[in-house]
């Protein structure tokens, strides 16, 4: 390895060794060999003028066709312009001052060069602006005549300093030091996997002859990689097991027992099958590292125009906000504590046997039951796949819910009972449909009496017109009873009615007759859904007067089982507003059990205590307490439970929410609150996602977090429009992007400005750093738009809000929120925007999470490409949560050819957060697999990526965890040893067990 560890000062001089430092991060030779080609170009690819991309660096081989010199400003300036063509089309090439002297010597017509620089627009012309270039005719450079002459020309990643044919020249002279790698493949796997030798991958990497060089080389490259970081996956996760994690053994009659016990529903097979993982997990002597893919707390989903129960009548499920007050089966009161918009899924119709019908998606939760199971509840998935009885029968039913008065808010002035024997043939008004039990019985029996008769066990109203006969049978129902249609002809229908006894909707119940079975379930197509959370034990809530739930019980479960053997378990919240939802919706659903060693609190229960920032001395010091006495058995935080302050007794579990809003070491910061009490003890870890951050991504693939998947995924927010708003390239689409907020504020709406900087003195860049203007490196940058929008500091909430109300938006009501501001500021200035008190807010990323104004209809993201992919998707969901459509402007001045427009493109297209999830993770790369770094800046992946290389990481996992555990101090395999400590110094490699 030493001929690779030498300097590429020694070899390349120090004036090329330098810009590859300094630009490129190449400092040996090694690391120059390692600096593979990022693509190939074969004899006459590079020649076709008329596909150049715009603002891209590019590599064109070219003749001269024309070169001639232009004075300028009075004879004093002079500009040499080159034209080159190919026959496909042609390219000007510009040269100013003293540079245009050597090239209008060499750049004669007839002339045949290759040419590298940045393709710009002038006078909408193609042109390269001082482009490097090197002969390729003649006599002055065989070696480049060479290369050119040869099957495939290498194109290495380059910069505006180095050029891809000087990267070339630099490999040539270092390529003999290929033969001194020492191959850290054992040959026994190189031999079973047909690998070529490190060496011969070396060369043939660099210098192919043929594309089946180029296969051979990669796949073994691909390998090193792949199997020298197993290797150190597998020593870190046998290590793993020597750690004196204490096992969390499921106890029986204890807490989670007495919970389940309450549960008014069965769990999903999903739910059963994810909690079954997580409890072998926790009862195992090393820590648990698992991640929870889904949605978590989101539920499952129904279509927009759904209807669901409210006080007032049915509402919509797309004018659900929190805050809503709905009715549950009980007929009891609650509110919506979450609203989730899914975007499209595929939808299906539940056929009940008296005609009517409900939508929902797949995995939407009925409260059904049988004649042999008794209640249950079950997905849809479930029902289609076990419909019927062995006898064709339908096997399941529904049961009515609980009568409830409603009131519409309007007026009634005629008696309820007259109004139904004056027989509406155009319908019931909503006021009498939407109105208290003994109105809506009487308007029932005002009907029954003018246009009813005896039948079987109930009555039946004959030919009644289409609008009449539904609702007749809507409040039928609506009372606990029975009612099917029968089609009468020309559009009338009969209605048979059956009612439970007088009072029996009071608490009697109703018996078996008015339950209604599904008959079929039909399939719907694809329609924009959305889910609700109820802040209610039971989790359910009443759509058409048919039954459902959603919960989601897996971290809570998991929480419980630790908490039953002795320990305690804390999830940690991104914000308080998040915080606070959990504490509440975790006290709610565990009921008295939530009050151990209170009042009135179940003699098997514990102590669930919420610990914030911005919580009183005596509160904290009480949550504080019952931590480290363990009286707190939960604990739901958010950073403050980071603090040194806060001690445990027995933390046995971390549940991590929302993780990609944490960094590593914030994680890993409470994960080492386990030491606390007990000599090394490591707490298990579960981290909760639902837009995994590449790294995460990646660790999966990996195989160092193990994963659980819960089939609610989510599908993104809707309806929310999203689009690109190039300022630079088209700056009145800007303009428009202003005029469109306006539209919407004279709507009735709102709208948020995000910007990545707050845009105080403390953010500004220091004269004299590098890329400040008169730096260093500022004249390369001039001619590069995409260097100066990378280069001026990102737009400001305070410039941006000084400069909207001074202009575009002048007259509106806008305010700012950030972070800096004090905690009763931002929360005066949320209320009023919830209020609906502002039209405008601009502000940073602190409306990320946890915001919900359903009023809000835009949301306009400055300098966009500043923020990574996963903070885009949870920023456009504050949009479009209410009824009205949401828009979601990415504004970036970033050139259209850019990877920064590429990744908004992206966004744009896509409301799927898994998908997204894996474009961040093509685009931004994987990270320090092995380090601190989150994206891509650290990667230490050259030839692997994550998602194209699934099944070699999982073959290389294999074999690497077969060697580790025959051998786990690498005894026998000195070059892999030797491998293994160039990729791993000493912090990375306690890195890998953290998050």
């Amino acid at each position: 390895m030493a001929a690779l560890d030498e300097p590429l000062k020694k070899i390349l001089g120090g004036t090329t060794a330098k810009v590859l430092a300094e630009h490129l991060d190449l400092h040996t030779v090694g690391d120059l060999l390692h600096h593979y080609p990022r693509r190939y170009a074969e004899r006459g690819e590079l020649t076709r003028l008329a596909d150049l991309p715009l603002d891209e660096h590019v590599t064109v081989v070219a003749r001269v066709a024309d070169a001639r010199v232009h004075k300028f400003n009075a004879g004093r300036g002079q500009r040499l312009e080159v034209t080159l063509t190919d026959g496909s089309g042609r390219l000007q090439l510009v040269f100013f001052g003293k540079g245009i002297h050597k090239p209008h010597k060499e750049l004669l017509p007839g002339r045949r060069a290759m040419f590298a620089g940045k393709v710009s627009v002038f006078n909408r012309k193609l042109q390269l602006a001082h482009p490097e270039y090197a002969l390729l005719d003649g006599d002055t450079d065989g070696e480049a005549v060479d290369a050119f002459a040869s099957q495939l020309i290498p194109i290495y990643p380059a910069c505006q300093q180095m050029a891809s044919w000087k990267i070339t020249k630099a490999v040539d002279a270092v390529l003999p030091s290929a033969q001194d790698a020492v191959d850290p493949l054992p040959e026994a796997l190189r031999a079973g996997r047909s690998l070529v030798p490190l060496t011969e991958a070396l060369l043939k990497i660099h210098r192919p002859g043929s594309k089946a060089d180029i296969a051979d080389a990669r796949d073994r490259l691909k390998w090193d990689e792949a199997f020298v970081m197993q290797v150190a996956l597998a020593r870190r996760r046998l290590a793993d097991t020597q750690l004196p994690a204490v096992p969390r053994q499921l106890v029986k009659d204890g807490i989670l027992d007495a919970f389940d016990a309450e549960l008014p529903f069965t769990l999903t097979e999903g739910q059963q099958k994810v909690s079954r993982e997580i409890f072998d997990d926790l009862a195992t002597a090393h820590p648990m590292h698992r991640l929870l893919q889904g949605e978590v707390g989101s539920g499952k989903a129904q279509p927009l125009d759904a209807l669901v129960l409210t006080p007032r009548g049915f509402w919509p499920m797309g004018e659900m906000t929190v805050g809503t007050e709905v009715v549950v089966p009980s007929g009891e009161r609650a509110v919506v504590d979450g609203v989730f918009p899914q975007g499209e899924r595929e939808v299906w119709r539940l056929v009940l046997s008296d005609g009517s019908t409900v939508e929902c998606d797949d995995e939407h939760l009925w409260i059904v039951g049988s004649r042999d199971t008794g209640e249950r509840v079950l997905t849809t998935r479930e029902l289609r796949a076990d419909l019927l009885d062995a006898d064709g029968r339908p096997k399941w039913s529904i049961a009515p819910a609980t009568p409830v008065d409603l009131d519409d808010g309007g007026k009634r002035p005629l008696d309820p009972y007259h109004l139904g024997r004056s027989l509406p043939a155009d319908g019931l008004p909503a006021a009498y449909r939407n109105a208290p039990v003994k109105d809506r019985r009487a308007v029932l029996r005002g009907l029954l009496d003018a246009g009813g008769e005896p039948s079987g066990t109930g009555e039946v109203f004959r030919a009644a017109p289409g609008p009449l006969a539904d609702d007749l049978a809507w409040l039928v129902r609506s009372l606990g009873g029975a009612a099917r249609r029968h089609d009468a002809g020309a559009g009338a229908y009969d209605v048979h009615v059956a009612l439970p006894e007088e009072g029996a909707e009071e608490g009697a119940g109703a018996g078996p007759a008015f339950r209604r079975t599904i008959r079929a379930i039909e399939h719907v197509g694809r329609k924009p859904v959305q889910c609700i959370s109820v802040a209610h034990p039971s989790h359910a809530y009443v759509t058409d007067h048919f039954t459902v739930t959603h919960n989601t019980m897996v971290a809570l479960r998991a929480m419980l089982g630790v908490v039953d053997s002795g320990g305690q378990a804390a999830m940690l919240a991104p914000t308080e507003v998040l915080a606070q939802q959990h504490h509440r919706s975790i006290t709610e659903m565990m009921g008295e059990l939530a009050e151990g060693g209170m009042l009135g609190g179940a003699e098997r229960g514990t102590k669930v205590v919420l610990l914030t920032g911005s919580m009183g001395a005596a509160a904290r010091r009480q949550a504080l307490l019952d931590l480290v006495t363990g009286e707190a058995g939960i604990v739901v935080g958010t950073h403050a439970l980071i603090e040194d302050k806060v001690q445990f007794h027995d933390l046995g579990l971390v549940v991590v929410d929302e993780q990609h809003r944490f960094g590593v070491e914030q994680r890993d910061a409470l994960r080492g609150k386990g030491h606390s009490q007990r000599e090394k003890q490591t707490p298990h870890l579960l981290v909760m996602t639902a837009t995994p951050i590449p790294r995460t991504v990646a660790m999966t693939v990996f195989g160092d977090l193990e994963t659980s998947v819960l089939d609610q995924l989510p599908a993104g927010r809707s309806p929310i429009a999203s689009h690109v708003v190039p300022a630079k390239d088209k700056p009145h689409f800007l303009a428009r992007t202003w005029e469109r907020v306006r539209e919407e504020v004279e709507a009735g709406h709102q709208a948020y400005v995000v910007c990545p900087r707050i845009g105080d003195e403390e953010d500004a860049p220091k004269p004299g750093k590098k890329g400040a203007a008169g730096g260093k490196g500022t004249a390369a940058a001039v001619s590069s738009p995409e260097d100066i929008a990378e280069k001026r500091p990102p737009l400001a909430v305070l410039d941006i809000a000084d400069q909207l109300t001074k202009g575009p938006l002048a007259g509106l009501r806008v305010a700012v929120l950030h972070g800096r501001m004090a905690p009763d500021d931002k929360d005066a200035v949320m209320r009023a925007f919830a209020a609906g008190e502002l039209d405008v807010l601009v502000a940073t990323t602190v409306i990320e999470v946890g915001v919900n104004v359903p009023n809000a209809t835009v949301m306009v993201i400055m300098d966009a490409d500043r923020f990574g992919v996963s903070q885009l998707h949870q920023l456009r969901g504050r949009v479009g949560r209410g009824t009205a459509p949401g828009l979601c402007l990415l504004v970036s001045e970033m050139p259209e050819a850019s990877p920064a427009r590429a990744r908004l493109a992206a966004v744009a297209g896509t409301l799927d957060g898994f998908e997204l999830s894996r474009i961040d993770l093509e685009q931004r790369r994987e990270g320090d697999v092995l380090g601190q770094a989150q994206s891509g800046v650290r990667s230490s992946l050259r030839m692997l990526t994550v998602i194209d290389d699934e099944e070699i990481i999982a073959a290389a996992r294999e074999e690497a965890t077969a060697l580790v555990g025959d051998d786990p101090e690498l005894t026998g395999y000195p070059e892999l040893r030797i491998a293994l400590s160039a990729l791993l110094d000493e912090e990375r490699e306690q890195y890998l067990d953290k998050g």
